[in-house]
């Protein structure tokens, strides 16, 4: 691992192997004998030193600090951790065995966040909206700004530390698992074929969930800025059964409503506006909870949802803060493409 040194090198080689590093990755760990991890050290931390009058023929472990923050391999969730090292502004987060060894270094550039989630994504529609473009390509494959729409999904949950990530098909099924045969976004993921339609929420009986344990369900054809661990942490937090990510949808009356006791007229709402909260087709739900779904039925997520409320369970909701885009009409598809091409202006 290009980020770790021993502990008997000089504060020279220390600033040689610095100067290797990519600018917003510049911490090296520093390890024993036994590669175990004492300290960290930055080259703020060895100018420090040298100011100090330390040489530079010194060994580096005498300018490390030893207050490092550090996860833990075994620890139930990293997740309440990993958003204060972000809040401190800490890039590099080391995972330690039992021992004090690094087991793997998780950049907070790019892994921001580790969710215990699975993942499912839908992708077994045939997008007849989106015709002709789908006639010979499935909606999920269609590209906007030159990645596939269901790409920019699969790098949202890689982000955020999603590793068990799987794909339903049907419609050109080959196509999207010819398109997942290689990684993407570092992950691989696995695609699951229905081989008769299962509804929106029916094809989670194909994958072996563990018993405990959530998972993340949403359609593969959407554009969001969602954040996945806020939606998570609502979930968590809620001791929800289900939570539903959710978009504001106002409706606006062009007339003057009435109010009414029986016969009576009481008042006049002129051209009045209602808001409401729309199912935005992402959800976590409890493992057991999918679980119980029929084999080889076709279920909507709806239906999942409603028999949970009337059995008593607990359904949350999470409101989406940010872009949604249901790619479902050539004018979203329109939409979607000019969000991306602005967003990829911004982010040059």
């Amino acid at each position: 691992m290009k980020n770790i040194i021993s502990d008997k090198a000089s504060l020279l080689e220390a600033l040689e192997k610095l100067n290797s590093l990519p600018g917003n990755l510049m911490t090296l760990f520093i390890t024993d004998a036994d590669n175990r991890v004492t300290g960290t050290l930055t080259d703020g931390d060895i100018r420090r030193s040298l100011l100090r009058g330390i040489a530079l023929d010194t060994p580096a472990a005498q300018a490390a600090r030893h207050d490092f923050k550090a996860l833990h391999e075994g620890s139930d969730d990293d997740v309440d951790a990993m958003r204060a090292f972000r809040a401190a502004g800490i890039n590099l987060i080391p995972r330690l065995d039992a021992d004090g060894r690094i087991v793997e270094i998780i950049d907070l550039n790019t892994t921001h966040t580790r969710l215990p989630l699975s993942a499912i994504l839908m992708a077994g529609g045939k997008g007849e909206r989106l015709r002709p473009l789908t006639a010979d390509c499935p909606k999920p494959l269609l590209k906007i700004e030159g990645k596939a729409i269901i790409d920019y999904n699969i790098e949202a949950l890689a982000a955020s530390g999603i590793k068990d990530i799987y794909v339903t098909t049907r419609y050109l099924a080959e196509q999207i698992a010819a398109h997942f045969a290689s990684p993407v976004a570092g992950t691989n993921v696995k695609c699951v074929k229905e081989e008769a339609p299962l509804g929106t929420i029916g094809a989670a009986t194909l994958i072996d969930l563990p018993a405990d344990g959530d998972t993340l369900v949403m359609n593969s054809d959407l554009i969001s800025t969602i954040s996945f661990e806020e939606l998570y942490l609502k979930h968590r937090d809620s001791h929800a059964d289900i939570t539903i990510a959710v978009i504001p949808y106002q409706v606006a009356v062009p007339y003057a409503i009435l109010t009414l006791e029986g016969d009576r007229v009481t008042g006049l709402a002129e051209k009045p506006s209602y808001s409401y909260y729309a199912n935005a087709g992402i959800y976590i739900f409890g493992n057991d909870i999918l679980r119980t779904l029929p084999h080889d039925t076709r279920t909507d997520a709806t239906d999942l949802i409603e028999s949970t409320i009337a059995a008593g369970g607990h359904v949350t909701y999470y409101p989406i803060k940010g872009t949604w885009i249901d790619v479902g009409s050539p004018t979203d598809f329109r939409q979607a493409a000019e969000l991306m091409r602005h967003h990829n202006t911004l982010n040059r």
